[in-house]
């Protein structure tokens, strides 16, 4: 059997707070005893910035030359040289994210996963074993939420917005059935949500010439990145949540109940370098012949048989109510 290290953290869910320690075990399996140099753990956490040629409009040696911002790196030993007996041996550490000594240190960002933008945190283990070996090496990723001292008290009430959709808000072509006889939505959804809370809403069909396809509320993601004395910000889509699947009852609200993704979101981030923000889309498809001919057409790209309304949309994070209730 030859040696393997594994890195375990102790929550399942590996989300912790710039305030609390970062606690686990290192397991190192075995045949025979080892010796090693010394066993370190590396934090590393930092905001990767990437612009395509494509979507900057620049020439393609501006691709990936935007600096990655720092947020965490600290190297701490964990054990002195020595031996490593043969089977199974747990190593436990527990080391703070945050240095206390450091009054200026930088912000720690929310995980996100996105396109443009990657704000992602590691902790990675070595054993060195000097020049006749290999070092043993493992890395986990472990997510960062803001600390609870940064939270909005709840219940944060979220901002209504009353929205209506019809031929004439409409600012991309459609068809002429749909010109001439006419369609009215009207619904209200949130522009500032909670991310422990769902977006939530409703939905009225009034009235449609033509038979619904489908509804659906598209998730997006706006993502800005400062090139140069150049911003360049892409739109993308992150999931899509249909709402109704065929033509509906004229009338009748319809909830709006979306879910959001841990590592596909985060709270809004307003910062010098770079801005993650968030839109939600309102897209209704109706029955028609060109509907039937392109059933996968691109989502954010309006079409002739389609009406959408795009709102902005802020994020926050705010205490859990019940741990809220209980401090205050």
């Amino acid at each position: 059997m030859s040696t393997k290290i594994d890195l375990s953290l102790s929550r399942p869910n590996r989300i912790y707070r710039p305030s609390e320690p970062l606690e686990g075990k290192i397991v190192v399996k075995s045949a025979s005893s080892i010796s090693h140099y010394g066993i370190r753990m590396a934090l590393n956490g930092s905001v990767n910035l990437q612009v395509r040629g494509g979507s900057a409009g620049v020439i393609e040696s501006f691709y990936g030359v935007v600096k990655p911002i720092t947020i965490l790196s600290r190297t701490l030993e964990i054990r002195p040289s020595g031996k490593i007996v043969s089977g199974t041996t747990e190593i436990p550490f527990s080391i703070t994210l945050r240095n206390p000594k450091e009054d200026n240190s930088e912000r720690f960002y929310e995980t996100f996963h996105g396109t443009n933008i990657s704000i992602q945190y590691l902790a990675t283990v070595d054993v060195m074993r000097g020049y006749l070996h290999k070092s043993l090496s493992a890395t986990v990723e472990f997510i960062v939420e803001s600390d609870k001292a940064d939270l909005l008290n709840p219940p944060i009430s979220p901002e209504m917005v009353i929205f209506y959709i019809t031929q004439d808000t409409q600012r991309h072509p459609i068809l002429p059935e749909l010109k001439s006889g006419g369609f009215r939505i009207t619904g209200r959804i949130s522009t500032q949500c909670s991310m422990l809370e769902p977006l939530s809403g409703e939905l009225t069909v009034e009235a449609s010439v033509l038979p619904i396809c489908s509804i659906d509320i598209h998730l997006l993601r706006v993502e800005s990145v400062l090139l140069g004395e150049k911003i360049i910000t892409e739109t993308s889509l992150i999931q899509t949540t249909q709402i109704a699947d065929g033509d509906v009852c004229r009338n009748m609200t319809l909830p709006i109940y979306v879910v959001l993704p841990r590592l596909l979101t985060c709270p809004t981030v307003l910062a010098g370098p770079f801005s993650i923000e968030f839109k939600v889309a309102i897209v209704i498809i109706f029955q028609s012949e060109l509907s039937r001919l392109h059933p996968k057409s691109d989502p954010l790209t309006p079409r002739l048989w389609m009406a959408m309304e795009t709102l902005p949309l802020e994020l926050v994070r705010a205490r859990p109510y019940a741990s809220w209730t209980v401090e205050s």
